[in-house]
């Protein structure tokens, strides 16, 4: 294992020199308010937390942050943060030989014992092979000897692990907070009696939650071509399933007590409070619904004490209360009337950055708008009720008219509605709906501003391992366009600000999303050929993608476009980080029939797995369902039938 020294590797003296050749040099420098730059030591566990992307993307990240202060409040451990460098930086970084680098410390990459990697997004794969490059990490687990940093990845999109295996030592599956201080006090022990490479993975395998890929093998499958895509374990050492690992109690967990504030501009420059974790509306597209099940809610007290600590420590005049949908926080309005209770005279604003238009009531837009707008985006998902019965999205025409209401009638100008397109069962109709209700919600607007106006913001649908979609068959990218163009000629005259994903990108997306680990072999050739920051349009090219594709033996349309068979084997099966799989199916089947399941908080149980299999229950503070909105027909559950 690497070893710290006591004395710093500071590559700072060579950084500042390149600096004033980039853009955006602030990003290097670190220097925020409330950085942590603890001294190492050669015991402690050193762990380089790296966000692939842009700094200002990845300082706001709320799970980089939690992390990061958790690690460094432990006698054992010491955590610094790293972020992508830019393609200028990078190409300087090279040219001069300066590796990848912490903003902390700027210590190099290859100081560290854990680069520790977090994936909101597969389309982030490729800046986790240009950060193992700059850091002269070996791009292969297999290539990595003693001495080399282990490499572990966590974040929603690696439930389904598989397309970078190849490259992970190891994977941590669901919350992250006790996984880290298990996995610190297991390498923290073998660093101390100086195990081999292969001992410490070994343990790591034996960690709830924790996957390492290197301990198992590709079972082929004789439904697809080549490789099969299942795997399975090599050794009695690595379990046949993985867990997901949940914190059951997030007011065990206060953290950051005091966020870091940056010295430039970054995408949230706020006070992030998450208020509860998880949802159980059962959105069959959402994959974020159905790994972070169950509902674990904080204590409207610690919320409103986490919010008090973090403005004295920051001094930040915004905050953002987070969660999956901020609106069915069961205290959201004590903890509004809190917030504006302790620092109304402060001016300080609050923002409820998601929100289901069946949770939006007068009260809050009331709260919410007394210091100012600060954005409101609300997501039908798609246009008519009828499709919405096939997501489980159970808002209806009606929820979403009295949400443009109370906005507008609060003093709001300006509202978002994303949908989706590409989803099971759609229609022409169904896409030229969502045309009707942003126009419908101009039309509301604009009896109470002269200028009030609607942004349409549409994206292809593409679905994602441990959902009831993920047997679909994605949208080919013609296909979207072709629904894109009837949306955008339905609102030309319409006052409707539309905006679009780029379908190419959908496309790209669906060929990491649900792959095996054949896609390794992709996204190392997309990277090889120029392919970083393909979140960035300036950067990403599908024929990147296809010919990587191609150049590597895989068809799309079977890959992507494909719908998948009840019994085909899917690479993720051995990962249990949602529902059960018969749970899913059961889902699957009824979005064909169009048929509702209600909030499970507020009915008996379904059985999806997640309460029963894991030991946990929801955490909500209010006995009854939120106010408003359709709660459907609903599938009867097996226990009440």
């Amino acid at each position: 294992m690497t070893t710290s020294a006591h004395t710093s590797q500071s590559l700072w003296h060579r950084i500042e020199g390149v600096l004033p050749e980039v853009s955006k040099p602030a990003r290097y420098i670190g220097s925020e308010g409330n950085i942590i730059r603890k001294e190492p030591s050669p015991e402690m566990v050193r762990w380089l937390l790296v966000f692939p992307d842009t700094y200002e993307i990845g300082l706001p990240n709320l799970g980089i942050q939690i992390l990061y202060e958790l690690l460094n409040d432990r006698a054992d451990a010491q955590a610094e943060r790293a972020y992508a460098p830019w393609t200028d930086m990078a190409t300087v970084m090279r040219r001069e030989g300066i590796p990848l680098f912490s903003v902390d410390r700027h210590d190099p990459a290859r100081a560290f014992d854990v680069l520790g990697f977090t994936f909101p997004s597969e389309l982030l794969y490729t800046n986790l092979l240009e950060c193992l490059d700059l850091g002269g990490v070996p791009l292969r687990a297999s290539d990595r000897v003693e001495g080399d940093p282990l490499v572990i990845a966590g974040g929603h999109a690696v439930t389904n692990p598989e397309p970078i295996a190849p490259f992970v030592d190891a994977v941590v599956i669901g919350d992250g907070e006790d996984a880290v201080a298990d996995i610190t006090a297991v390498l923290g022990d073998l660093k101390a009696a100086g195990a081999s490479r292969e001992a410490r993975l070994t343990a790591l395998a034996a960690v709830d939650g924790v996957y390492v890929p290197s301990l198992y093998a590709p079972v082929p499958d004789s439904g697809l071509e080549g490789e099969g895509c299942s795997v399975a374990p090599k050794t009695a050492a690595a379990p046949d399933r993985i867990d997901k690992r949940t914190v059951a109690d997030l007011d065990a967990m206060p953290y950051p007590r005091r966020p870091l504030v940056p010295i430039t501009e970054v995408v949230h420059d706020r006070l992030n409070v998450e208020v509860f974790r998880g949802c159980t509306r059962g959105c069959r597209f959402c994959q974020a619904g159905m790994i972070t099940r169950p509902v674990r809610e904080r204590d409207p007290a610690a919320v409103r004490r986490t919010v008090a600590a973090g403005l004295a420590a920051s001094g930040y005049e915004d905050v953002s209360l987070l969660s999956l949908s901020s609106a069915d926080y069961s205290g959201i309005d004590t903890v509004l009337e809190d917030i504006m209770s302790d620092h109304g005279e402060d001016r300080i604003a609050v923002s409820l950055p998601s929100l289901r238009v069946d949770a939006f009531t007068v009260d809050i837009a009331a709260q919410v708008q007394r210091v100012k707008s600060t954005g409101l985006t609300f997501a039908p998902e798609a246009g008519t009720w009828r499709l919405r019965s096939v997501i489980n999205k159970l808002v209806t025409d009606d929820d979403l008219f009295a949400a443009a209401e109370a906005a507008y009638a609060s003093g709001w100008k300006r509202m978002k509605l994303y949908f989706m397109i590409g989803l099971p069962t759609e229609t022409d109709e169904d896409v030229l709906a969502i045309a009707a209700l942003a126009t419908r919600c101009v039309e509301i607007g604009r009896r109470h501003h002269k200028g009030a106006s609607v942004t349409v913001s549409v994206g292809g649908f593409v679905p994602k391992a441990h959902t009831p979609f993920q047997w679909f068959g994605q949208d080919p990218p013609h296909e979207l366009d072709r629904k894109l163009a009837l949306l955008k000629a339905a609102t030309r005259r319409s006052g409707i600000k539309l905006r679009w994903h780029d379908s190419a990108a959908s496309t790209a997306e669906g060929i990491v999303s649900r792959g095996d680990r054949r896609v390794a072999d992709v996204i190392e050739a997309v990277w090889r050929g120029g392919g970083v920051f393909q979140e960035w349009r300036e950067h990403f090219r599908l024929d990147r993608w296809l010919d990587a594709a191609q150049a590597c033996g895989l068809d799309p349309e079977t890959n992507v476009h494909r719908e998948r068979g009840r019994d085909e084997g899917l690479p993720w099966d051995h990962i249990a980080a949602g529902p059960r799989r018969e749970f899913l199916w059961d889902e699957w089947e009824d979005a064909h029939a169009a048929r509702e399941l209600e909030d499970c908080r507020w009915t008996p149980c379904y059985d999806c797995g997640i309460c029963t299999d894991y030991g946990l229950e929801h955490r909500v503070g209010s006995l009854t369902p939120p106010a408003g909105g359709s709660q459907g027909t609903g599938r009867v559950p097996a226990e009440v039938a």
